[in-house]
């Protein structure tokens, strides 16, 4: 082949390589546009924004070691003021405080925990899906096996037979949402592998690994992401479980279940110890919802017009 012939092949696919970016940067902004115009969907993005950067600079808000964990007993159970805005805990912690920075503690859970969910689950429904016959029905099989059993009862045995810690509370949570990222990606995977682009991949000689990775798993991504914005929820939603039945963040680490657990013998006469991290966790699991809602009608093609 001349030198002319192979600068105009560099050129050809140079061409196509900026077209599909430039592809991909429109479809995200269109997805963008649309998110923009649900009102509730931006809501929940708001809240979501405030509880992030709060946590990212809760150090900085409050001392960990002075505010959040050493006790003023003088102070215990005052309502809220001037001094304490959402009053003090049963040791005499600042509420407020304590919340904040643990919104740092369930967030990392959160997130955490289904993106292992998401990488391990999705690994085994693009191989299950893409590969088929037996090796899909033993994957599916032993996924049906995790979904018999309820996913908090999952949760607290995996954290029973380990012990109480914050990774073993995320690999609990992870190992409980597996099977249904698992099931999503396989979806989406049979709806692809048998279209006209992945046909030509192989054509040309691509390797399963170099399909699967480059080709399949980008083209599963949006019911991933929606999936995973409410698997985000309910995973905070089985930390505050975990932790105010003593099986998640253990004491004097600050963590919203485990606050709702102390201050719920006092909710009588300090009923704003359990009522602020109580309306924390509603507000975080209704922002999450609304904002996963939102991005499913944002990715859904059908919904473009």
């Amino acid at each position: 082949m001349s030198e002319q012939a192979i600068k105009i092949e560099e050129n050809i696919e140079e061409i196509h390589t900026i077209k599909k970016t430039n592809k991909k940067r429109s479809q995200w902004a269109e997805v963008w546009r649309r998110l923009k115009k649900n009102k509730m969907a931006m809501f929940g993005l708001a809240i979501l924004v405030v509880l992030v950067v709060s946590a990212l600079f809760a150090d900085v808000i409050a001392d960990y070691d002075n505010v959040v964990i050493k006790q003023h007993l003088k102070d215990r159970l005052q309502g809220p003021s001037f001094k304490h805005w959402l009053g003090t805990d049963e040791f005499g912690r600042d509420m407020l405080a304590r919340m904040i920075h643990g919104s740092r503690v369930s967030l990392k859970v959160g997130i955490l925990a289904i993106g292992l969910a998401i990488v391990s689950g999705g690994s085994l429904g693009a191989i299950s899906g893409y590969y088929g016959g037996k090796l899909d029905n033993f994957i599916m099989r032993i996924m049906d096996i995790f979904l018999a059993v309820p996913s908090i009862l999952l949760a607290i045995a995996i954290v029973a037979a380990l012990g109480p810690s914050i990774i073993n509370l995320m690999l609990a949570i992870s190992v409980s949402y597996i099977p249904t990222f698992a099931r999503i990606v396989r979806a989406s995977v049979l709806t692809i592998k048998d279209q006209e682009f992945i046909e030509a991949a192989k054509a040309i000689g691509a390797s399963d690994f170099r399909i699967i990775l480059r080709h399949i798993i980008p083209n599963s991504l949006a019911p991933v992401i929606v999936q995973g914005t409410l698997g985000v929820a309910g995973a905070i939603l089985s930390t505050a479980g975990l932790s105010f039945i003593g099986m998640g963040i253990q004491p004097p680490a600050p963590e919203w279940g485990a606050m709702l657990a102390g201050g719920r013998q006092y909710l009588r006469y300090a009923w704003h110890v359990t009522t602020f991290p109580g309306l924390t966790i509603m507000i975080t699991i209704l922002a999450l919802n609304l904002l996963g809602d939102g991005l499913r009608d944002a990715l859904d093609p059908r919904l473009k017009q």
